[in-house]
């Protein structure tokens, strides 16, 4: 499985994007803004960070970056595209999927680990879950909070398209607690915490079996694969 992971101008976790598509089984696939094509990848990652440094809006500008066009494309006609932090911020602009991410509502940047519990497995990025898990996942961000009309979440809630809400904690004051959301085919996730920072013991967030044990995130990526893998 090829997955490839776009950079910008200003992302900031597309190396840990790449290695942790490496860990987890497949090839990682670098993607540039500047293409017009997605080097026949079979997924794509939209890594976070500030691209364009979040002038206008956050993800605004990329949104019209040449390889977006291809996404778009590639995302209406059923592939896989993971949104990360920015990355969400990213497909909302290009309307993908529906709201927006506004500053968070204490008006601060915020780092955490961060509990998540898993509304929707029927989805290609979380496939390997259960509902109702809780998981951890390192979080950071300064306009993480999700919004969106009233006709918007209603839709979003009646169609189980809610994928993660925040746990025991709402970091930014998102909406309905809502993490992370999906398309209505499934195959477009996006979500404000970084999985891509939870998948190697000794290196994530702190765990069952210890301090810095937490490897939730490879969770993201297996789904991915066995999507892929089963179609």
């Amino acid at each position: 499985m090829r997955i490839g992971v776009v950079t910008f101008p200003g992302t900031l976790d597309d190396r840990d994007a790449l290695r942790a598509v490496r860990l987890t089984g497949a090839t990682a696939v670098p993607l540039w803004h500047a293409d017009d094509s997605l080097a026949d990848v079979d997924a794509v990652i939209l890594p976070g960070g500030f691209s364009y440094g979040d002038y206008l809006r956050c993800g605004a500008i990329a949104r019209f970056a040449p390889v977006m066009d291809a996404i778009v494309d590639a995302a209406n006609g059923g592939m896989p595209v993971l949104g990360i932090c920015n990355g969400f911020q990213v497909l909302c602009e290009s309307h993908l999927l529906p709201g927006a991410l506004v500053r968070n509502d204490h008006q601060h940047f915020i780092c955490r680990d961060q509990q998540l519990r898993v509304e929707n497995t029927d989805t290609a990025f979380t496939c390997r879950f259960e509902a109702g898990q809780i998981i951890t996942i390192p979080l950071k961000n300064g306009e993480g909070q999700y919004v969106a009309d009233e006709a918007t979440i209603t839709g979003l809630e009646e169609s189980g398209r809610v994928v993660f809400r925040y746990h025991g904690f709402n970091p930014n004051g998102s909406i309905n607690d809502i993490a992370g959301i999906t398309n209505e085919r499934g195959n477009v996730v996006g979500l404000m915490p970084h999985p891509e920072h939870a998948v190697e013991a000794g290196f994530g967030p702190d765990g069952p079996l210890g301090p810095r044990s937490g490897t939730d995130g490879a969770f993201f990526f297996t789904s991915v694969i066995a999507t892929l893998l089963s179609s």
